[in-house]
């Protein structure tokens, strides 16, 4: 009996013993989410946070790689018609949902075109009411704009002709659904997500941690045949800030981390943005392109009575502003040489298109700021009335140094903070007469940046209300350029034509900071900070 006892008990502690081990051998991939997490749903998938999710769970019809490529994903293959107005997508039919109650037997079936067309169609519906329906509005006809004509075949019936097009079906908003998970939670599909993509859904205990497992049947492999992804699990926390995460992170608690906190920038990177030497061996560290400008922005609107008075109408008040600003002195010592001075227009540097500029340089330049406030009838400032820039209080190191500079050459100024969100709807409300604000690139195309300045728009997109023929021209004739070496072409004379005109005084252009431990490997990004975990591994 004795003998019996100790062989059950000697197989538990096996069992045990061989039972840890094989969750050690678990590839688990963790990081935080400071900011916490609103949704999971894809049609509301507006910020970093949520897209980050909704790529892990969900497939588009393209995707954007590393290089800022379109390439393949649920489409196979596409073709535009000769009047630019139909693209035909041919979709994979080795594609299947991940497995839900929701479906018969519980089983994932099989994602068809029917399910694409479901997807879109929510997605502009008002009654979904997604803040993603703008990428489709006045783009697509009104009637039956998605069309599948087949398990395989998909249609999209433009107003216009739109080359974009490709680049905008990237978006985590257009991700597809199936109709019946979505009919089963309603408004809960929002934590109850169920997608294509190479993680599924296990749980989300709000605010504290959301949990992924790999999804076993995803349909993608690697170059050698192997399925894809590597990792058994993604597990995210929402420690409320930076500078916990940070210390998480140091403590090998976390495997990955994007930014850095204000706090222990001086502590861990050089004025030239590179790892000091103490944690070279310790981390790694990615600096990389961000489709992000920071800029100045100057409500422009002369029908505005908000303006009556104000010295920024005046061209070359906007002009002296360009040339009075040290940027290489904000990306070196309130950046830690993250970011790239932005000294020849408002298009990102990394965007497509963008290797040939021709817009005027805008290097500091005090000297040349004075001669063209003489020239606008106000010598050393003389007469100018005072001017406020609203910021965010996250930028209110930078502001304040703006302000200094514009001081120094007799621009009267100074710092107004706003909460984001306040500043935001001034902005909306064309009640923000000089502001500073950010950039973000939705999809990897210029258009998304000069979008911002044709007159037609409401703001957003266009805060600065910039009105002028000429760019609207441009703009119309670039979405039905037949090549992109004509697009980028007329992409470049907009951009020049909005430096000469300053409506906005780009400040920087952004670049992300990637931190991951030593044993991470095959972890990649695009310069839309849209990270790939497909082949993570976590080494041992």
């Amino acid at each position: 009996m004795l003998r019996n006892s100790i062989v059950c008990l000697l197989c538990l502690v096996f069992l045990s013993s061989c039972t840890q081990k094989a969750k050690e051998r678990k590839m688990v991939f963790r990081y935080n989410q400071a900011g916490g997490l609103e949704t999971l749903d894809p049609a509301f998938a507006k910020n970093l946070s949520i897209m980050w999710g909704v790529h892990f769970i969900f497939n588009t019809l393209t995707e954007v790689d590393k290089e800022l490529k379109v390439t393949p994903s649920l489409a196979q293959s596409w073709e535009l018609s000769e009047d630019g107005l139909q693209y035909t997508f041919h979709i994979r039919r080795d594609v299947y949902f991940h497995d839900n109650e929701a479906f018969p037997g519980g089983k994932g079936r099989r994602m068809t075109a029917y399910d694409i067309q479901y997807s879109f169609d929510r997605l502009i519906d008002p009654l979904t009411a997604s803040s993603g329906a703008w990428i489709f509005n006045d783009r697509v006809r009104s009637k039956q704009p998605f069309e599948a004509i087949n398990d395989s075949t998909f249609l999209i019936h433009l107003n216009q002709p739109f080359r974009p097009l490709p680049e905008i079906l990237s978006m985590p908003y257009c991700s597809v659904v199936p109709h019946e998970v979505v009919r089963k939670w309603g408004k809960d599909f929002r934590n109850h997500p169920c997608g294509t993509g190479p993680f599924r859904f296990q749980y989300w205990d709000e605010g504290n941690t959301l949990v992924l497992h790999k999804h076993p049947g995803y349909w993608e492999q690697d170059s050698s045949g192997q399925k894809l992804p590597y990792l058994d699990a993604v597990q995210v926390s929402f420690n409320d800030t930076k500078a916990t995460e940070f210390l998480l992170f140091l403590q090998k608690k976390l495997d990955f981390v994007n930014g850095l906190d204000g706090s222990f920038k001086d502590l861990v990177l050089t004025k030239k943005g590179t790892l000091k030497p103490d944690f070279q061996d310790k981390i790694r560290l990615k600096k990389l392109v961000y489709l992000n400008t920071e800029y100045l922005g100057i409500l422009v609107d002369k029908e505005n009575a908000k303006l009556k008075g104000t010295p920024l109408l005046h061209p070359k008040v906007r002009l002296a502003i360009n040339y009075a600003i040290d940027r290489n002195k904000i990306v070196t010592y309130f950046r830690n040489g993250v970011g790239i001075p932005a000294t020849t227009g408002f298009i990102p540097k990394g965007m497509p298109g963008t290797e040939k500029r021709l817009a005027t340089p805008y290097e500091y330049n005090p000297a040349k700021a004075l001669q063209l406030l003489a020239e606008a009838g106000y010598p050393n400032g003389k007469g100018l009335a005072p001017i406020i820039l609203q910021c965010p209080e996250a930028n209110v190191d930078v502001c304040n140094f703006v302000a200094t500079q514009l001081n120094d050459i007799g621009i009267p100024a100074r710092v107004q903070v706003m909460q984001p969100g306040l500043l935001r709807q001034e902005m909306s409300r064309s009640q923000a007469p000089f502001f500073k604000a950010q950039w973000i690139a939705d999809y990897p195309d210029a258009e998304t940046y000069l979008a911002f300045f044709y007159s037609k728009f409401p703001a957003p997109p266009n805060y600065t209300r910039f009105n002028d023929p000429v760019f609207d021209h441009l703009y119309e004739r670039s979405l039905q350029a037949e090549d992109d070496a004509t697009r980028f072409h007329m992409y470049a004379q907009m951009d020049s034509l909005i430096s000469s005109k300053a409506p906005v005084v780009p400040l920087f252009y952004d670049e992300m900071l990637h931190f991951t431990q030593n044993n991470i490997s095959g972890f990649e990004e695009n310069p839309l900070n849209i990270i790939d975990l497909k082949r993570v591994k976590v080494n041992k």
